[in-house]
């Protein structure tokens, strides 16, 4: 078992966090107390799940879970783009991270049903 923060899914997730925390500060002040926690909520959910699934037996539970939440972040960055809330550039460097995180959800469930 590789250790958490060595895996490319977390420090990934990481990144986004980090760059969803710089980015709520800017939210007006109605967005950032409801969608603005909501999105960082989802975030280190998803986080948490990542180190879940790689410190136990069950990963597949644990790595659905994780998609869930990049799902659910996905949408509120969606919404938030709707709101006018964030800048097209930081919309598409978020979207590139949500994407690549996605992609290695997905690929990593994979490889966990198929030892099961």
């Amino acid at each position: 078992m590789a250790t958490y923060y060595n895996l490319p899914v977390y420090k990934q997730s990481y990144d986004l966090l980090l760059e969803i925390f710089k980015l709520t500060k800017e939210f007006n002040r109605e967005y950032k107390y409801t969608i603005g926690e909501e999105l960082k909520k989802e975030t280190m959910a998803m986080i948490i799940n990542i180190y879940r699934a790689n410190s136990s037996e069950d990963r597949a539970g644990y790595i659905a879970s994780a998609r869930e939440n990049i799902e659910v972040v996905r949408l509120l960055v969606r919404l938030l783009k709707d709101l006018k809330q964030i800048a097209v550039s930081k919309i598409a460097k978020i979207n590139l991270a949500i994407e690549e995180l996605s992609r290695q959800l997905t690929g990593w469930g994979r490889y966990a049903k198929a030892k099961i």
